[in-house]
C-alpha cells in the first residue's frame, strides 16, 4: 500500500538538487558590478556573467504593488506567447508568488492575458474561479479546503493576496474578468461529480442512471487529504477497476452529445478530470519502476487541461508551476522522463514560452523526510553551480531572455550546471541535477535572495 509519505515525495517533488540546510542566511550585499564598458579587463569581458551583464534587465522589486515599467523588457520577449510558464526553485517562497502577482498584472494589463493557472486540483481551480468571477464563497474557507496535503503550499499568505487582487480586478472589470484553472490531477472534488451528474440528468434519467452507477462511492464526502489518504488504502486491483469504471463514463458522456455542444463539452472535461485522477491513482506506487510512468501520465495531463482551456477559452494562460514541470526539458529523465512544459511546446509551438526562476540563498517551507512541514534554508550558491555564476551578474534581480545572449553566455548556458531544484519534500530524491539552461527555458528570472512564505495554515 502507497504511504502518505510516498505520495508526498511522488506528487510534488520534481526529484531536485539536495542542497547543504544551513543557518537562515542573513540578506547581503548584492555582488560587486563587473566592468562592462570598453575599457574593461579582456578577461572579464569574455566571462558569462559578463556577457549577460549585457542583456540582463534589472527588476525594480519582486513586490507585487506599484509600477511595472521595469517589466516592459519582459513584456518584449513574452511576444505572441499564448500561454506562458512561470516556474520557480521552491515550492514554499515568498519572493516567487509575489514576483508572480506582478508578472500576473503586467501580463492581464498589458499582454490580455485571461487566466492563472496552476499547479492544482482541476477541480479546485472550478471553485476559485466561482469565487473570482462571481464572488461564490469565502476564499479562507476556499483555501482551507482545497489546499491540503500536497497542495497546502499554496495555503499561503501570499497566494491570498494575489487571489484577492484578482478578485479586485474582476470586480472593476466584471465584463472582461480574469479565470483561474487548476491543471493538475491529484484530486476530483465533489464539484466534478455534481456538474456530471447535473448535464447527465438534464440528457435522461437513462444516462443519469448509467453515469450514477459508474461513480457510485466515488465522489467525496470527506476533505482532500482524508480523501486521498483512503483511496490509497483500497487493493490496487480495486483502484483499477475504478479507473476503468471511470473511463466508461467519459465514453458514455461523449456518446451523448446532447443539443448544447459547449455544454457538452465542459461535461466531457469534468469528467475526463474524474478520471485523470483515478488513472494516476492506479499506478502500483509499491514498484519504484512505475513512477516513471505515472510521473510522465500527471505532467501529460497537465499540459492537455491546458491546452483544452485555452482552446475552449481563447484565453491565454500564465501558469504557475515548479521549475520542472515549466521546463522545456526534463530536469530529472530517470523519474519524469517528458514534462508539461515540453508537451505544451509540441502542442502550442512558440505559443508556449518557458520562464525559470532561480536564486542564490534564502529560505522556504518544505515537508520533512516524516511528512511534517518544516522552514529550510538553503546556503549561497557554490562555485561551480549556475547560480553562484549568475549572482555575480550585476544586478540583484534580474529577467535575461536566454535566446538572444552574447557568445560567452551562450556557451556557458549550453554547458550542464548544477542548479537548486528544491519540491515538496526536503531534502529532494536527486542530488545536483545538470541543467543546461538554454535547453529548459526561454528567459530566466535570476533572484540574489528568498524568504520563505507566510503560511495560513
Amino acid at each position: 500500500m502507497i504511504t502518505h509519505k510516498l505520495l508526498l515525495t511522488a506528487l510534488l517533488v520534481p526529484l531536485g538538487a539536495t542542497l547543504a540546510v544551513a543557518p537562515a542566511a542573513s540578506a547581503s550585499a548584492p555582488p560587486a558590478t563587473l566592468a562592462s564598458s570598453a575599457s574593461a579587463d579582456a578577461a572579464a569581458f569574455r566571462s558569462p556573467e559578463a556577457a549577460l551583464d549585457r542583456v540582463a534587465h534589472p527588476l525594480r522589486t519582486t513586490e507585487p504593488l506599484g509600477g511595472l515599467a521595469d517589466l516592459r523588457p519582459f513584456g518584449t520577449m513574452v511576444g505572441d506567447a499564448t500561454v506562458v510558464g512561470v516556474g520557480e526553485a521552491t515550492h514554499s517562497s515568498h519572493e516567487f508568488v509575489t514576483l508572480k502577482q506582478r508578472m500576473l498584472r503586467y501580463l492581464v494589463e498589458e499582454k490580455g492575458f485571461r487566466t492563472f493557472a496552476l499547479e492544482a486540483a482541476w477541480s479546485s481551480g472550478l471553485r476559485i474561479d466561482a469565487y473570482l468571477t462571481r464572488g461564490e464563497g469565502d476564499l479562507k474557507q476556499i483555501m482551507d479546503e482545497e489546499f491540503q496535503g500536497t497542495y497546502r503550499w499554496w495555503n499561503n499568505a501570499e497566494y491570498r493576496d494575489l487571489l484577492q487582487w484578482m478578485r479586485s480586478y474582476n470586480i472593476q472589470h466584471p465584463g472582461d474578468p480574469v479565470h483561474f484553472v487548476g491543471d493538475d490531477n491529484g484530486f476530483a472534488g465533489p464539484e466534478l461529480y455534481d456538474r456530471v451528474n447535473a448535464w447527465a440528468a438534464a440528457s435522461g434519467p437513462e444516462l443519469a442512471a448509467q453515469i450514477g452507477e459508474l461513480y457510485r462511492g466515488l465522489r467525496p464526502a470527506t476533505g482532500a487529504e482524508a480523501y486521498v489518504n483512503d483511496y490509497f488504502a483500497k487493493p490496487l486491483a480495486e483502484r483499477r477497476e475504478l479507473a476503468e469504471r471511470t473511463a466508461r463514463a467519459v465514453d458514455l458522456l461523449k456518446q451523448h452529445p446532447g443539443a448544447d455542444a459547449d455544454a457538452h463539452a465542459w461535461a466531457v472535461q469534468h469528467a475526463a478530470a474524474i478520471h485523470q485522477m483515478t488513472t494516476l491513482y492506479a499506478f502500483d506506487w509499491d514498484d519504484p519502476q512505475n513512477i516513471p510512468g505515472a510521473m510522465l501520465y500527471r505532467d501529460r495531463v497537465m499540459a492537455d487541461n491546458i491546452a483544452w482551456w485555452q482552446q475552449h477559452t481563447g484565453d491565454k494562460i500564465m501558469i504557475s508551476a515548479h521549475n520542472t514541470h515549466a521546463a522545456l526539458k526534463t530536469y530529472a529523465p530517470a523519474s519524469h522522463p517528458r514534462v508539461q512544459g515540453e508537451f505544451l511546446r509540441e502542442q502550442l509551438g512558440t505559443g508556449y514560452l518557458s520562464v525559470g526562476l532561480t536564486f542564490n540563498q534564502g529560505t522556504f517551507n518544505a515537508f520533512n523526510h516524516d511528512g511534517a512541514p518544516e522552514r529550510f534554508a538553503a546556503a549561497p550558491a557554490a562555485p561551480g553551480t549556475a547560480e553562484h555564476t549568475l549572482d555575480r551578474v550585476r544586478y540583484r534581480d534580474y529577467v535575461v531572455d536566454l535566446r538572444n545572449t552574447p557568445a560567452p553566455a551562450r556557451t556557458w548556458l549550453a554547458e550542464p550546471h548544477t542548479i537548486k531544484n528544491i519540491g515538496a519534500t526536503y531534502p529532494g530524491i536527486a542530488d545536483a541535477p545538470q541543467i543546461r539552461l538554454t535547453q529548459t527555458h526561454d528567459i530566466l528570472i535570476h533572484l540574489h535572495q528568498v524568504q520563505a512564505a507566510h503560511m495560513l495554515n
